[in-house]
């Protein structure tokens, strides 16, 4: 239980800025500031490395990832318009029943938690349960390796990392109902285009908002 409210503390450090894209991870400081020793602090950023939040370098210890530019953004979700629609279509075809409860159950605790917000603490459980939504998908396809390269890629965190988007919440329900819907039906054509057009609505949010770093 320590290690996971360390591995959280710190993630909401970056998640925030408080800890600067870019800035050294101080492990030292680290453990002073929330009151443990080094060892779970090295182990949260452990974790962090393998969600793409800060790298390690020999010599060099950690440090917080940039932000994504524009054109890290447009290739993010050029991968996963690549995976996700089909992911959906496998999802409608071969899900079972209790893939099927899985998601029609995170998209109603989706329901109960805000989706906006100016720090991490406030759509945490949000984005947390997003990136569930589209990882329970992949994993109902009964690809793994499909699975796995969803996962990989860490979107959610990516891109609430930029901050969130005001109104996006209701929207993104909305849209997450109509890849259920389809999912549910067994219909993966409208599965596939539901969860394209999500992808799609998402990337043109994330454009309207000011520009996410350096070109």
């Amino acid at each position: 239980m320590l290690a996971d409210s360390v591995y959280e503390a710190v993630k909401a450090k970056v998640m925030d800025h408080e800890i600067e894209p870019g800035a050294r991870v101080g492990i030292e400081a680290l453990a002073r500031a929330l009151d443990v020793s080094p060892t779970p602090v090295r182990e949260a950023l452990a974790r962090l490395e393998s969600d793409g939040l800060v790298t390690k370098r020999s010599l060099a210890g950690y440090r917080a990832t940039e932000l994504l530019t524009r054109q890290g953004l447009d290739e993010l979700f050029e991968m996963r318009l690549l995976l996700e629609p089909r992911a959906a279509a496998l999802a409608a075809e071969n899900a079972d029943d209790p893939e099927l409860d899985a998601i029609e159950d995170l998209v109603e605790e989706m329901r109960e938690h805000p989706g906006t917000g100016d720090r991490y603490a406030v759509y945490r459980d949000f984005a947390a349960l997003d990136q569930r939504f589209h990882d329970t998908i992949a994993r109902a396809t009964g690809r793994s390796l499909l699975a796995d390269a969803v996962g990989r890629l860490h979107s959610h965190l990516h891109i609430f990392r930029l901050g969130s988007i005001a109104g996006a919440g209701p929207l993104t329900l909305a849209e997450h109902d109509r890849v259920l819907r389809a999912i549910l039906r067994r219909n993966p054509e409208r599965a596939a285009e539901a969860m394209r057009d999500h992808l799609t609505a998402s990337l043109e949010r994330q454009h309207r908002r000011e520009a996410p770093g350096p070109e």
